[in-house]
């Protein structure tokens, strides 16, 4: 729970940062919005694709060690 929390928070604070620059209004704009959508889902991917290849990796080492 607390790496999903970590891994939340690094996505809310990312995109809010790249993304709602305009603060004259309580809604997002069409353009905040298309940005924070894009940024939480290329996030998203990333932190799969890494946790994927943390997987794999971890498989090797795992396998050669029960070669020795």
């Amino acid at each position: 729970m607390k790496d999903f929390m970590a891994l939340y928070q690094n996505l809310v604070e990312r995109c809010f940062n790249n993304c709602c620059n305009d603060f004259t209004s309580k809604a997002l704009s069409t353009k905040e919005e298309f940005c924070i959508n894009s940024c939480s889902d290329k996030f998203l991917k990333h932190s799969e694709r890494v946790g994927l290849r943390f997987a794999e990796q971890n498989a090797e080492m795992m396998a050669r060690g029960a070669q020795r």
